[in-house]
């Protein structure tokens, strides 16, 4: 089974296999996210996200990395543009950029708190959501190794650590149970 790290910081400066943007569904790279991404990563990531075309509501794209020390970048798009991010929306783009690093058989991706800046998405809600899909995710067949949450701020960090900290005290627990 793959590992789960979390970290705070910027999600633009890991050398991964991809990084996952918090994409809208008509992948304009904007703000947050996706706005650093475009920073950092250069002209050619917005232009093959324009040459992709829209995706739906909940589905998840793959470009290159332009200057990024990643090789690609994920686009998940959990919003349309201008609209909030749901459960089900976010739940949706998380397993299809999950399930995109591994039909490409990516071994490490890095996600950010998608949905939680211009999303208005709960930043607690968000943890339990992606990291309960991350957890299924690497129960199954899968070519990832690691997935590390990249999270901007440290109030962010400590919402994500006390979600993965309690569902390992559960398990822990639930193992003893038995």
């Amino acid at each position: 089974m793959g590992r789960i790290l979390l970290s705070e910081g910027d999600i633009t400066a890991l050398a991964v296999d991809a990084i996952v943007n918090a994409a809208n569904t008509e992948l304009v790279l904007g703000s947050g996210v996706a706005g650093a991404i475009r920073a950092r990563g250069g002209p050619s990531i917005q232009a093959e996200c324009t040459a992709h075309g829209p995706v739906g509501l909940g589905e998840a794209a793959l470009t290159g990395a332009g200057e990024l020390p990643a090789k690609h970048v994920i686009h998940a798009a959990a919003m349309v543009p201008g609209g909030d991010v749901s459960e089900a929306s976010l739940r949706a783009a998380t397993r299809a950029s999950l399930a995109l690093a591994r039909e490409h058989g990516m071994r490490s991706i890095a996600l950010p708190a998608i949905g939680t800046g211009v999303g208005g998405f709960p930043m607690q809600r968000c943890a339990e959501v992606m990291l309960e899909e991350v957890r299924a995710h690497l129960a199954g067949a899968t070519t990832l190794e690691s997935v590390h949450f990249v999270l901007y701020g440290e109030p962010s960090y400590r919402v994500f650590e006390m979600v993965n900290d309690a569902e390992r005290v559960r398990a822990t627990l639930a193992r003893f149970a038995r």
